[in-house]
């Protein structure tokens, strides 16, 4: 009787660890990847770099790279964002954007069985006519909250007021 127990402990042990590997798995994946590179033969971790165009400025692309660890519950909580105008930016599209203090999320990534999220905000500076893109991770590490900003000034838009 004992080794049988034994034995379904190690069969749900095993459908167990199935599970958290195939959900972090899903989880990393992505329909706005755009880069993958891998960190060394000897690591399960890669930088990913995901491009996303603003759903509402859609004259805005960024691209946002984070890494990506395969076989650990938990992502590294560092991403890096750069942000540039790909297309028109009208008045518009302007006028439709939250235009409060802490804007609007447009993105969030998974990075972690645990509730860590990656989110890109965009925020928008009224005096300076500027497009503010905060991305930030939701989960406290090593004392801090792990963040990168770019911007995309309006001057010389059909925005630009």
């Amino acid at each position: 009787m004992n080794l049988r127990n034994d034995g379904k402990k190690r069969n749900k042990l095993f459908i167990a660890g199935a599970l958290v590997l195939a959900i972090t798995g899903v989880a990393g994946c992505s329909d706005s990847e755009v880069g993958d590179v891998s960190l060394g033969l000897f690591t399960t971790k890669d930088i990913k770099i995901d491009a996303l165009v603003d759903p509402i400025v859609t004259g805005v692309t960024c691209h946002i790279s984070s890494i990506e660890a395969d076989l650990d519950f938990s992502d590294p909580s560092d991403s890096a964002i750069a942000c540039r105008q790909t297309g028109p930016i009208t008045a518009e599209m302007l006028a439709s954007i939250d235009k409060s203090p802490s804007g609007d999320v447009i993105f969030r990534k998974s990075k972690s069985v645990f509730f860590k999220n990656m989110k890109l905000r965009r925020i928008y500076d009224e005096e300076s006519k500027t497009l503010m893109y905060l991305s930030y991770s939701t989960k406290e590490t090593s004392g801090s909250y792990k963040h990168s900003l770019s911007t995309v000034p309006l001057w010389e838009t059909e925005a630009f007021n």
